[in-house]
């Protein structure tokens, strides 16, 4: 089994390092997802729920079914401000979400909550269904690698993930294993 997990393209609040909302996706980042790469044979095209994985995914060509598991971390009272607007605001909290991935001081959900809900979809893959794509936010992508590699919430912030990345993981439930990760400028 194949699951090609696609970051949504740029939108205004990855451009500014603000927590996301449900924004649409910048024209520049339509433009580059249309020009987006050849994914080859496509057995299932998945998407999370937002306005930006649908306009990746059909820029991409990808007639994609909305996945409520694959949606963005929840934020929270966070949601729509910058990272700058909360730590200046909220120091003590941003810190502890950096560094305790079970808490969620913005009332949303926690790293640890998100790693778990994201690796059992990962693991609920059918193995009937052999090349998967799903078209989601960066949090998910990351607690994908961390879910698949095994490692600990904590290394969730040791990955970065931009706008268009690509990982391409292996295997099924249990014995995945990371084929290869595309910077999606590159």
């Amino acid at each position: 089994m194949r699951v090609v997990l696609i970051c949504h393209g740029a939108t205004a609040a990855t451009r500014t390092a603000a927590f996301p909302a449900d924004e649409p996706l910048t024209e520049a980042a339509l433009r580059d997802a249309a020009a987006g790469p050849d994914l080859g044979r496509v057995d299932r095209a998945l998407r999370g729920p937002m306005l930006r994985c649908a306009q990746t995914a059909a820029a991409l060509g990808l007639a994609a079914d909305p996945d409520e598991r694959l949606r963005d971390n929840d934020y929270g009272r966070w949601r729509g401000r910058t990272l700058d607007e909360v730590a200046t605001a909220e120091p003590d909290a941003v810190t502890r979400w950096l560094t305790d991935p079970g808490s969620a001081p913005h009332g949303g959900e926690s790293v640890v909550e998100l790693v778990e809900r994201v690796g059992r979809w990962l693991d609920e893959r059918p193995a009937d269904v052999g090349h998967t794509v799903a078209v989601t936010a960066p949090a998910v992508v990351k607690a994908a690698l961390v879910h698949a590699l095994a490692a600990g919430p904590a290394s969730f912030w040791r990955i970065d993930v931009g706008p268009l990345a690509r990982a391409v993981l292996r295997g099924g439930p249990g014995r995945w294993t990371l084929r290869w990760i595309v910077d999606g400028s590159a």
